[in-house]
């Protein structure tokens, strides 16, 4: 791989990694405005639902980072349909890394009995980097370009 290559997905991984921030803090607060202020007090509402509207309010967070500032060379045009289109991939990418992030945070508590904020750290580790090449690969991946005939 050229060094040129590297140093731009690198920068392209710290840029992905910065926009997880926020979409952290989206997470944290719409989970508690649901758990706390907007939704009824019951384990449904507190324990499922919640949690699902903070997830997906967070992958949209993420995604429209990802979108308009981290893959943004690799939008072609920006449309509705191309929003929408790289969202469901995007979407799809996140739930597939969170079941990865669980399964490993699960198997880490049953082989090590670590505390759950340490396995979580490390199962994050790994769907992390799961998530970001998921969407370096497949979801924002380069135009191929057609072969010219001479």
């Amino acid at each position: 791989m050229e060094k040129n290559t590297v140093r731009s997905l690198l920068l392209r991984y710290i840029k992905f990694a910065a926009s997880t921030l926020a979409g952290t803090a989206v997470d944290m607060l719409v989970l508690w405005l649901c758990s706390h202020v907007l939704l009824p007090k019951n384990y449904w509402a507190e324990y499922l639902l919640s949690p699902f509207l903070s997830f997906e309010c967070a992958v949209l967070t993420n995604f429209t980072i990802a979108y308009f500032f981290v893959w943004k060379d690799r939008i072609s045009q920006i449309s509705l349909r191309s929003f929408l289109r790289h969202f469901t991939g995007y979407n799809l990418s996140c739930v597939s890394a969170f079941l990865i992030k669980m399964s490993i945070l699960l198997v880490l508590e049953r082989a090590f009995h670590w505390d759950v904020l340490l396995c979580n750290i490390v199962a994050l580790c790994f769907s992390g980097l799961l998530n970001f090449f998921m969407n370096e690969q497949v979801v924002f991946s380069k135009k191929r370009m057609p072969k010219q005939d001479n």
